[in-house]
């Protein structure tokens, strides 16, 4: 399994790393400035882990993002499997419309990947970063494709998902960030802003209301509690990756619905398809802590199936 191996190699590339990690989740608050509970670890103390607290060597400078996600990822180990039909459905429902992105900072875990069947990629790896500089919030997404991984990165503040990606792709644009492939800009910028796309949409399933998980031994992804060990609180890794099944139920759905008859009946509208979308709304008094955006991924559903 991918993401394992490449846990693995971080591991060996960088021996005393899940020791640093312990000490700097101690620290938080404490000896370091303190950071959102949504961020495993800022990416600055991963910055420090892998350039040893000196200079880093140009060549280096990839394994920051790396094993920044790996670092999120490594305590929940969670790999999601979308349902053939409805990862098609889903991927192709593009983030239109005013979703903010606040929905972003429910990722069911710190760090997650997504395997990605219909992209040339295997799949992704995304976690929320805190830049304990700035004190901005991003999303980062860590592409594995064959070549090397590429990132994606999602400025969060008040502004949609889809002005989230728009900015993200000419942000990387403008740095370079992912033309691998020596390709013109303009062509590089369509097939990576589709990638982002792509990707979101199935993040945005996932931290939607509700979404179709089949549990594990009765539980669903939720981030994992520390235990007390000899007066200190530490996090323990599962002992192997944990595969979460999505969308078995709404396959179920899927199947009905594109099984449903086309055609005319008397004096009545034809049966249709109406697309998938999202539908959101905003719940609690505007400028109170309890408002929040509530959105579903609504399938594909066959109206006048009846004739009615």
């Amino acid at each position: 399994m991918r993401p394992l191996e490449h846990l693995n190699a971080a591991s060996k590339l960088y021996p005393d790393v899940w020791q640093q990690v312990n000490k700097f989740r101690l620290s938080k608050g404490k000896d370091l400035p303190d950071w959102p509970n949504w961020c495993f670890l800022p990416m600055a103390a991963t910055f420090a882990i892998v350039s040893g607290g000196g200079n880093m060597p140009f060549n280096q400078v990839g394994d920051v993002a790396r094993l920044a996600a790996l670092i999120a990822w490594r305590y929940t180990q969670g790999v999601y499997r979308f349902e053939t039909s409805v990862y098609q459905s889903i991927s192709n429902t593009v983030a239109k419309g005013d979703i903010p992105v606040e929905v972003l900072f429910r990722l069911p875990e710190w760090g997650l990947y997504i395997e990605t069947p219909e992209l040339d990629e295997y799949g992704f790896f995304a976690h929320l970063e805190h830049d304990i500089n700035t004190g901005r919030a991003e999303l980062r997404l860590l592409i594995d494709s064959e070549d090397a991984f590429y990132p994606i990165i999602l400025h969060l503040g008040d502004w949609t998902v889809t002005e989230a990606i728009d900015r993200a792709i000419s942000e990387a644009a403008k740095q370079g960030e992912f033309n691998k492939h020596d390709l013109p800009v303009d062509m590089m910028i369509t097939h990576q802003s589709a990638i982002a796309h792509h990707c979101i949409s199935l993040l945005l399933y996932l931290c939607s209301e509700q979404p179709d998980i089949q549990p594990i031994e009765r539980a669903l992804p939720a981030r994992p509690k520390a235990k007390k060990v000899k007066g200190d609180w530490k996090l323990f890794p599962p002992k192997k990756p944990k595969i979460w099944h999505v969308g078995k139920e709404v396959a179920k759905q899927l199947s009905a619905v594109l099984s449903e008859p086309s055609g005319e009946t008397r004096n009545s509208p034809a049966p249709h398809i109406r697309r998938a979308h999202w539908h959101g709304f905003w719940k609690g008094s505007k400028g109170t802590s309890d408002r929040k955006f509530i959105y579903k991924w609504l399938p594909p559903t066959v109206i006048n199936a009846n004739g009615v």
